[in-house]
């Protein structure tokens, strides 16, 4: 009897449901719920890789071109791109140059938009002064006063490490917005070969300052200073420079028969040494 009634009741579910089952078929095929976006999961991560393989191709590729660009910037220091870097001072841009202790920015010292320039890329602030380079030693009277010298001690000290600071006097070429409100300045004869070429291929003084921002140690290479390069007109890589960290010995020679040390420099004990032989006087407080 139970039997029977449990019989008679699944049928009767039987029935109300099979007599449900065309409300079914008006239901949304299931395929249809892709409209909404609900993706299968494996779908969505292909379509995730897709899209994220593309942006790091695009991403490569931006890479690639900024180190293109970059080392496009980059030139041999020789003779061959000597004119390419006089063309670039004359025309008031920055360009970076081995010298014989440091890598360095030069431009037009005859240029105040240059110069600016250069203090803008090295953060450095105008009150700091900059100091000239220029091709031989028989310019360096076309910029600073050198009467009160005893004959033959540039010569003997320059070309080399060695930066002299001389009087300005009244009759210096060099543009009055450069180091303004100082009567010196710091004069350069590098003993580089291609600074000089440049130098006397502008026909004017170069402004001369370490390849670095202001306060970091200075450049022996130009890896030392790559985030500088986008600044400059042209990078040319002397090879790694065997002077050190040291830079120029910087001594003053403004007074007549005195010298004074201002910076020990890679050249302090010979330069010494020649300021003596020509009967130079340490100042006194040194």
């Amino acid at each position: 009897m139970q039997s029977q009634t449990l019989a008679a009741k699944i049928m009767n579910f039987s029935t109300k449901f099979g007599a449900k089952l065309p409300l079914l078929s008006t239901l949304a095929p299931l395929r249809e719920v892709s409209k909404w976006r609900f993706l299968p999961f494996s779908h969505q991560k292909r379509r995730f890789r897709s899209g994220f393989s593309k942006r790091m191709a695009l991403n490569a590729e931006k890479c690639d071109v900024g180190v293109e660009n970059k080392l496009e910037l980059v030139h041999s220091a020789t003779e061959s791109y000597a004119d390419e870097a006089i063309e670039a001072l004359k025309s008031g841009k920055v360009i970076a140059v081995p010298t014989d202790t440091l890598y360095g920015f030069a431009c037009d010292a005859c240029s105040s938009e240059a110069v600016n320039r250069i203090y803008e890329i090295k953060g450095r602030k105008h009150t700091s002064p900059l100091a000239i380079c220029v091709g031989d030693v028989s310019d360096i009277k076309h910029f600073a006063v050198i009467d009160h010298l005893p004959d033959g001690l540039l010569d003997s000290l320059l070309p080399g490490p060695v930066t002299v600071i001389l009087g300005r006097g009244e009759y210096s070429i060099l543009e009055k917005s450069l180091n303004p409100g100082l009567g010196s300045i710091g004069v350069r004869v590098p003993d580089s070969n291609f600074i000089r070429i440049i130098a006397r291929g502008s026909r004017s003084a170069l402004t001369l300052t370490s390849a670095n921002l202001s306060g970091q140690p200075s450049s022996v290479s130009i890896k030392d200073f790559e985030n500088l390069w986008e600044h400059c007109a042209h990078v040319y890589d002397g090879g790694v420079l065997p002077a050190g960290h040291a830079g120029s010995t910087v001594v003053d020679l403004t007074k007549s028969g005195r010298y004074k040390i201002l910076r020990p420099g890679s050249a302090k004990e010979e330069t010494i040494a020649i300021l003596e032989k020509y009967s130079l006087v340490e100042e006194a407080g040194t």
